[in-house]
């Protein structure tokens, strides 16, 4: 397998934390892996890469957050051929909130309609479980990987 590339965005660092710690054990697993926060990362390297993990959370009232939104308003204005790449989606939310996860679920739409291919199913940490959410993204991630 090449190299992974994770990519956060995050309004307050707990998407940030979930990629580090999916990060630090794929490398441990022996996985090329590449960190990026969305709103550093430029869309038009998607076309190169042949896996992405899209890890984010709902901010508000089920909005975008801070370095997803960027991220999200480039894809949608340069709406490049994406179907080439392969992605696995994670979101972060709360469901006490209408909206539980509603960011992921904008971001991945996107991606589908560019082309993009989605491995296995959405997974999603729900802050009200009071589960840990890396714990979470890790063993969603290991139903992902048997789908590669």
């Amino acid at each position: 397998m090449s190299t992974i590339t994770i990519l956060f965005g995050t309004e307050s660092g707990n998407a940030e934390m979930v990629a580090d710690d999916l990060s630090a054990n794929l490398s441990a697993a022996g996985l090329d892996n590449d960190t990026a926060d969305m709103s550093d990362y430029d869309v038009a390297d998607l076309a190169d890469a042949e896996m992405v993990v899209l890890i984010t959370s709902t901010y508000g009232e089920g909005e975008l957050p801070e370095t997803t939104a960027p991220f999200y308003a480039a894809l949608e204005q340069s709406r490049p051929d994406l179907s080439a790449l392969r992605f696995a989606a994670f979101g972060l939310g709360d469901s006490t909130y209408e909206t539980y996860n509603n960011a992921i679920e904008i971001l991945r739409a996107l991606m589908l309609e560019l082309g993009a291919t989605q491995l296995g199913d959405t997974g999603k940490h729900d802050a009200a479980s009071g589960e840990d959410p890396s714990e979470v993204a890790d063993a969603w991630f290991d139903t992902v990987l048997t789908r590669v």
